[in-house]
């Protein structure tokens, strides 16, 4: 099953009785951080700045820049709770290689950091199902603008092979989804291709991961 069938919402820890304290713990970030970062190790570089679109909780930003300390780490979310919570979790760690969040709109045409372009890696965990197919277009338009050559996209979620679901649980997971918007799905690899290719971005690496999830790999131009 799917894991992106619990949609149950983060839990801020102010509610558990911690005071002046805006951080929020995601139960699904805590059961995927370890094998996203099992790849993430293996196909960013080792050196460079990582942009993260829709940062959520902020947990995942802390994982991957904790285990990756020469990375400087960039995250973002439209929704001023999870900025929040990220910049909480940023003073609660103490780590010095993740950036205070932004707030990015991919489907804007300027997302407001061209002035630190470009980036080695653009990284995004569970936002193009949850969000319009139009924001997958801005999506990979910015990566097209924003990365470097070689510089890699890397998504993360459930996914479809040329209409297929891989798990009869993402077929019910993709129709809840679009219950709660039909704007929202769970989008088609053949779909996402097309869209990187428009925007100079071919798929390099199509990775199965735990709870019928998978990673997708973009590249910019020459690896």
């Amino acid at each position: 099953m799917s894991e992106e069938n619990d949609n149950r919402p983060p839990v801020a820890l102010e509610q558990r009785g911690v005071s002046a304290d805006q951080r929020m713990f995601s139960p699904s970030a805590a059961r995927n951080s370890a094998p996203i970062l099992a790849v993430l190790k293996r196909v960013l570089p080792t050196h460079g700045l990582v942009l993260e679109i829709g940062c959520g909780t902020g947990e995942h930003a802390m994982c991957f820049a904790k285990a990756m300390p020469n990375l400087t780490w960039q995250p973002s979310d439209p929704d001023c709770d999870a900025r929040a919570s990220t910049t909480s979790w940023i003073k609660f760690t103490g780590l010095n290689n993740v950036l205070a969040p932004l707030d990015i709109d991919v489907c804007s045409r300027l997302w407001g950091v061209e002035q630190t372009a470009p980036f080695d890696a653009i990284v995004s965990v569970n936002m193009v199902h949850i969000a319009p197919w139009e924001a997958s277009l801005g999506l990979f338009a910015g990566a097209g603008r924003l990365l470097c050559s070689g510089g890699v996209l890397v998504l993360y979620g459930p996914f479809m092979r040329n209409g297929v679901h891989n798990a009869p649980s993402n077929v019910d997971f993709d129709a809840s989804l679009k219950a709660r918007n039909p704007s929202w799905g769970v989008r088609d690899i053949a779909d996402l291709e097309r869209a990187g290719e428009a925007s100079q971005l071919s798929l390099r690496e199509t990775i199965e991961l735990p709870a019928n999830n998978m990673l997708l790999v973009f590249s910019r131009g020459s690896a």
